[in-house]
């Protein structure tokens, strides 16, 4: 039995490395965008609340507002230069093929009179100009690795324009809910008390454990866990929401709490108290109502003990 306990537990923290491996997997193609919406959020709170005490408190219009001015301020420019380079690579590619067709001109008066290099370069050119065979051969030398340098940074720049604006969009839920975070008494939605507040975040808190573990039970049908897990917690936010903001989760109050400081971080210790005890309830309580047989299996066959 112990041994048999002691793999369990292997297997479990098994399960739970896999299952952070995976959650950071989905996650890491968005981390730098969210981090840049975290770095804009921070930096910009003030303006936001400037907008939001315009507004009259209204915190939609103030977010939004907000995500426009930082688009217009930050990704509109970068946006005009990339269609700038686009410009003048399409005319860089015209001046390139009239020279093809027409041979290049002859080297200007100033290329001879720089000092040491300059006769050299001015014959070279010289040369060039008056062989045309020659000539194509030297550029296309040049073209091939201008070309794909031309492709990788015009790649590099487009994945940074769209990890910006990704951001910046990333950047509105922050400003939404940036203060929306777990909170209790006169912070929370419905003013609810602590220990309201304690008891939803713990019960939930197991009840999404249950749904969680039930849907990804070897019995349960294949396919369904992610339909089961995204309902319920849909769920568990509009039962929640009015009372504590919904937590249910340390890390989703622990982000927006050192945003807001305060009497933010004052009541975090709830939100990661109330989550853990609710996992273990949950956990255990599922351990004994699990339809699991609780004898040990040797192989493939329960034992009479």
């Amino acid at each position: 039995m112990a041994l048999a306990a002691q793999h369990e537990k292997l297997l479990g923290a098994a399960a739970l490395l896999v299952l952070g491996i995976g959650c950071f997997v989905v996650i890491s193609p968005f981390l730098t965008a969210i981090m840049w919406a975290a770095v804009l959020c921070w930096s910009t709170w003030p303006v936001y609340r400037h907008f939001e005490r315009t507004l009259g408190g209204r915190r939609g219009p103030a977010a939004a507002l907000m995500t426009i001015t930082a688009a217009i301020v930050i990704v509109a420019p970068f946006a005009l230069l990339v269609a700038a380079l686009a410009e003048s690579v399409g005319d860089l590619v015209r001046v390139l093929g009239r020279v093809v067709e027409e041979g290049p001109p002859g080297p200007p008066m100033w290329i001879g009179d720089l000092p040491i290099v300059g006769e050299s370069i001015a014959s070279y050119w010289q040369s060039l100009a008056l062989d045309a065979p020659a000539f194509l051969a030297a550029l296309r030398r040049f073209t091939g690795p201008a070309a794909d340098a031309a492709m990788a940074g015009g790649a590099f720049i487009g994945v940074g324009l769209l990890e910006l604006a990704f951001s910046v969009f990333i950047a509105f839920f922050f400003y939404l809910n940036g203060r929306q975070i777990g909170a209790y008494g006169t912070h929370s939605s419905g003013s609810y008390s602590l220990g309201a507040s304690l008891v939803a975040e713990v019960v939930l808190t197991m009840m999404f454990l249950f749904i969680i573990m039930g849907a990804t039970h070897g019995r349960a049908p294949v396919g369904f866990a992610p339909i089961a897990i995204g309902l319920g917690l849909t769920l568990i936010h509009l039962i929640s929401i009015p009372v504590t903001n919904t937590s249910v989760n340390p890390a989703r109050s622990t982000g927006p709490a050192l945003f807001v400081g305060g009497w933010a971080l004052g009541q975090l210790w709830l939100f990661w108290v109330a989550p853990l005890i609710g996992g273990a309830l949950g956990g255990a309580l599922y351990r004994f109502v699990s339809p699991d047989p609780a004898e040990p299996v040797v192989g493939g066959v329960r034992s009479k003990g």
